[in-house]
């Protein structure tokens, strides 16, 4: 239903893949990796995300989710970053979050859609006329993806995906 709605909207992302159903066991597991700092879980998943990476997206330069850098400071790393490494890909920091806002986990459905979250593009990149996979931790509405895409677009990206280790 996601991609319908973003089509009507103006969709970005051309599809989105994930390694995982979000459940009640990796809502346990994300909470130990993002929020407790234990950066290492991502080696658990790291062999079936490289799998599901290279049949769905091979070929393509990936570009994770930026956090804010006081989102950063507080966690220690980007859980995105984090997942896009373990991917053995070419990684590209592409993008920039210069505002902090509130935790997306915090937001409704309804204000994750209505307050699309702000990034920048970091001029250095290299993307014009590349395939882009986008990868994050969590799709939950597509609205991070899709606000990022279309900046990515926007700076010259032939083509923009996503990736994610779980579907909420």
């Amino acid at each position: 239903m996601d991609c319908v709605e973003w089509s009507k909207k103006g969709r970005s992302i051309s599809k989105n893949r994930s390694l995982f159903q979000y459940n009640p066991f990796l809502q346990e597991w994300m909470a130990q990796f993002k929020y407790r700092g234990d950066a290492e879980l991502i080696k658990a998943f790291s062999d079936e995300l490289r799998t599901l990476f290279k049949k769905e997206f091979r070929g393509t330069i990936v570009v994770p989710i930026p956090l804010s850098e006081k989102r950063h400071y507080e966690r220690g790393f980007n859980q995105s970053e984090l997942i896009a490494i373990s991917l053995g890909a070419t990684v590209v920091d592409a993008l920039e979050r210069p505002l902090h806002e509130e935790k997306q986990s915090k937001k409704s459905r309804a204000d994750r859609l209505e307050n699309q979250t702000v990034f920048t593009f970091k001029s250095s990149s290299n993307i014009h006329g590349k395939s882009i996979t986008l990868v994050d931790d969590i799709y939950t509405t597509g609205a991070t993806v899709e606000a990022a895409g279309k900046i990515l677009l926007e700076a010259g990206a032939r083509k923009v995906m996503s990736f994610t280790v779980a579907r909420g």
